[in-house]
């Protein structure tokens, strides 16, 4: 299972706000055909935002997620039922963040990403850090070094 933290890392971390309070973010099309692809070889994606956001649910809508966790004070143990409702070990999960309150999440995690604008103490807690930044293709990456260790797009090959 992927399990991605949304501003920051789904978004560059940046949020419009018009005078109505209507709340828009960017987020990037190929890191959506990423998302799709994988999902495609099986793995699961899911949302896990500190930030509740109607265009963080709206995307997740897009891209046929079902469990968007949004909103959420303390994001570990939303992560570890999310895992256990599934019968998950962590060694399963892989966890991308960019902020300090990622960072037991990143930890409890199999494979903790960081992306490459992530802050300092979040880049020296992770198992590996992205080339791109969030917002801007980091996603895609990772789907595809996740496709890539299962074996390829249509999940993990026999011996």
């Amino acid at each position: 299972m992927l399990v991605l933290d949304v501003d920051g890392t789904l978004t560059d971390a940046g949020v419009f706000i018009d005078g109505t309070g209507t709340e828009s973010k960017r987020f990037d099309i190929q890191d959506g055909m990423g998302i799709a692809r994988l999902q495609r070889s099986g793995v699961e994606v899911a949302f896990l935002s500190g930030r509740h956001s109607e265009a963080t649910a709206r995307r997740a809508l897009e891209l046929g997620i079902r469990e968007v966790v949004n909103g959420i004070g303390e994001k570990l143990p939303a992560l570890q039922a999310l895992a256990r409702s599934r019968g998950l070990l962590p060694e399963e999960v892989c966890y991308v963040g960019d902020d300090v309150n990622d960072i037991d999440c990143m930890r409890w995690s199999g494979l903790g990403v960081a992306v490459r604008n992530a802050r300092l103490d979040v880049k020296a807690t992770a198992d590996w850090i992205t080339g791109s930044p969030g917002g801007h293709g980091a996603i895609r990456e990772v789907a595809e070094r996740i496709m890539e260790l299962n074996g390829g797009p249509d999940g993990p090959k026999g011996d």
